[in-house]
């Protein structure tokens, strides 16, 4: 693999310039030359499928089953789903109907926001960097993308590639470290998307804020998996296994610890223990089904917290600094305050967390930031309920693990402090679009709302009252629950008004105030 080439600090302003001239020549705004560049996108992934397997086991030890599953194919599948959504996704939408405004034609413009930064995180390289520019383009944007320098083989490659597929002005990489991105933040953004870390969201907050550049961040945290006994122990125990130690735990929403009632903590080690013989016979060391720690400081640190634990290691334990390898490792009885339980594990260790029952589990949850994911594991759909009503998070699933990411049409995002907004898929189209209010009011509409013109009267008044004011359903009483019944006599009486209205106006010709008429009738008749 090639050695990263970092950009020259000094060359990224004028980097910007480039695709804000980009943006101005209005090319984009022809939706078959966005459509030409996403595709162009895919064909980057397709044509290079081997050079980005070989780059995401050189940046992170990644088996190629993996590197497939949870990268290459959810990447080419995401850009092809925008490719061919894009025509539905930008055209212009008419606003929900209103009778005081559908004559004045409100309609909604699906509109770029202009250049935007895309700062994507070392765990998801290619994923995380190539979907997001897809719907960034696709929503007419030019894009700047800043990979991470700790996945320097995904992010040399990307830089190699990008300018071979996509126009100059339209999309370029700026690789490098701490001065890059620092003078990336220095610069006005229309959008930027950031993904990683909650202390360097607060960051490129504090920068993004100096302009009013709006921010999109997908941050983490310690993502909960609560294990009720009316699970399926084997399912629950594969599933979980799985999600959190493939890509070696650094999975934004991998499960971080596991919360369980006491007396099944036995039943669910076991479990995990048998699962993790079957995952891993030869040991994960040995194993072509395990990843690597990104760096040697990631290294350090988890091996620093599993020192520190006071839990019991069941399995795993081992370490390797050689080979930046942490065994996949279970803890078991670890309490509220333990050193796993502190920050985002971001690693292949599973702490296990006894609680009296799922009432302690929720309250648990609660006490701490929502949670960029929360899994619950039983076949209750009592439990399921409760701990989805009582609990916030960014998702949430069932008896699953990690695969909210790839489905098509459900938002990827936090809420609180594991971020805010959304993007993958469509979301990305509509993270990067604004949405623009429009109208096209005809002349005649002053026939109908005249009166809004000074001199203003208090006959102008009534006669505006009379087409604006609404009829509030019954004033709620105290101790009393609405049921949301109304008057069926009332709105017969009401619909009969308005079909002898339309006829009047109809036989008088007066058809410019059709649209109105609803309004006022049922506001006369109180419906």
């Amino acid at each position: 693999m090639g050695e990263l080439v970092y950009t020259p600090v000094e060359d990224i302003e004028q980097i910007r310039t480039d695709l804000k001239n980009g943006f101005k020549s209005k090319k984009l705004q022809n939706l078959a030359y966005r459509k030409n560049q996403i595709l162009q996108l895919a064909y980057l992934v397709q044509d290079n499928f081997d050079a980005f397997k070989d780059a995401l086991r050189a940046d992170l030890g990644r088996p190629e089953l993996e590197a497939y599953f949870i990268e290459i194919n959810p990447t080419i599948n995401n850009i092809l789903k925008i490719y061919n959504n894009l025509e539905k996704w930008a055209k212009t939408e008419k606003a929900p109907f209103s009778i005081q405004f559908t004559a004045m034609n409100p309609v909604i413009r699906k509109e770029p926001k202009g250049t935007v930064l895309i700062i994507s995180p070392f765990n998801f390289p290619m994923w995380l960097s190539l979907a997001p520019v897809a719907g960034a383009i696709a929503a007419g944007n030019t894009v700047l993308l800043k990979p991470s320098e700790l996945s320097s083989a995904v992010s040399q490659l990307t830089a190699e590639l990008i300018p071979k597929y996509l126009d100059a002005d339209v999309c370029r990489v700026v690789n490098g470290a701490i001065p890059e991105t620092t003078k990336c933040l220095e610069l006005q953004w229309d959008h930027i998307l950031y993904t990683g870390s909650g202390g360097v969201g607060k960051i490129v907050s504090a920068a993004a804020a100096k302009h009013l550049t709006p921010v999109t961040l997908e941050l983490g945290g310690k993502s909960p998996a609560v294990v009720d006994p009316s699970c399926d122990i084997a399912l629950t125990s594969r599933r979980m296994l799985w999600g959190k130690f493939t890509n070696s735990g650094q999975t934004c929403i991998a499960p971080d610890y596991v919360l369980v009632p006491r007396a099944f903590q036995d039943t669910l080690v076991d479990a995990l223990k048998a699962r993790y013989a079957e995952f891993y016979p030869d040991g994960a060391a040995k194993s072509e089904s395990f990843s690597r720690m990104i760096t040697g400081r990631h290294f350090e640190r988890l091996k620093g917290l599993l020192e520190a634990t006071k839990g019991t290691i069941v399995v795993g334990g081992e370490t390797d600094a050689s080979q930046k390898f942490i065994a996949p490792t279970i803890v078991r009885d670890v309490k509220f305050d333990d050193s796993l339980m502190q920050d985002e594990l971001f690693g292949p260790i599973l702490p296990i967390v006894p609680v009296d029952n799922i009432e302690e589990a929720i309250e648990f949850i609660n006490s701490r930031d929502h949670p960029l994911a929360l899994y619950v594991f039983a076949t209750s759909a009592a439990v399921k309920s409760q701990v989805f009503d009582n609990t916030q998070s960014g998702s949430c699933l069932a008896n699953e693990c990690l695969m909210q990411c790839g489905a098509h049409g459900l938002p990827f995002g936090g809420t609180g402090a594991s971020g805010s907004g959304y993007h993958i898929g469509k979301y990305s189209f509509d993270t990067f679009t604004h949405l623009r209010a429009s109208m096209d009011s005809p002349s005649w509409i002053d026939k109908i709302i005249g009166g809004r013109f000074p001199p203003y009267t208090k006959s102008k008044l009534t006669s505006l009252n009379k087409l604006q004011l609404p009829t509030l359903p019954a004033r709620p009483v105290k101790g009393v629950v609405a049921t949301g019944a109304t008057n069926g006599s009332a709105k017969r009486w009401g619909t009969l008004a308005l079909a002898l209205a339309v006829a009047a106006v109809l036989t008088g010709k007066h058809v410019y105030l059709l649209p109105y008429l609803p309004g006022w009738f049922t506001s006369l008749l109180r419906i």
